[in-house]
């Protein structure tokens, strides 16, 4: 069911020193962004590495004051639906609903039976990097 890592997310409180912090450190600029996001193709496989603004955390599902901290992990599915509707028949609690994240991106994430948060996503660019292999 999970295919490969798609993206991974960290929140910073302040995006704007986090952005020039990873682009120091990447070396690259973010090759996405829109306002409180910004992310990185990094590395052999050129995953995603997001940051979200921390003030944007709630607007997920209801989950974060803010103050957010750690990473959501998405690993790529064929079917963002099915496997939120395996996941959850399978003991999983929905932590972030089904939503587009943009042209081609669809994510959910759930709560594992122990306490670990697992994105999933349908994402065109892991396609893309995929074909072109």
């Amino acid at each position: 069911m999970l295919r490969g890592l798609t993206t991974v997310r960290f929140h910073a409180a302040d995006l704007p020193a986090a952005k020039a912090w990873y682009t120091e450190f990447l070396g690259i600029a973010p090759y996405f962004e829109r306002p409180g996001y910004a992310e990185f193709r990094i590395g052999d496989y050129q995953h995603e590495l997001g940051l979200l603004d921390s003030a944007y955390a709630g607007d997920l599902g209801g989950h974060g004051d803010g103050a957010a901290a750690g990473a959501v992990v998405y690993w790529h599915v064929d079917d963002v639906r099915d496997a939120l509707e395996r996941l959850l028949a399978l003991g999983a609690v929905a932590h972030e609903p089904v939503r587009e994240f943009g042209e081609g991106f669809v994510g959910a994430s759930v709560v594992d039976p122990f306490g670990n948060i697992l994105g999933i996503m349908q994402n065109r660019h892991y396609l893309e990097v995929l074909s072109g292999r």
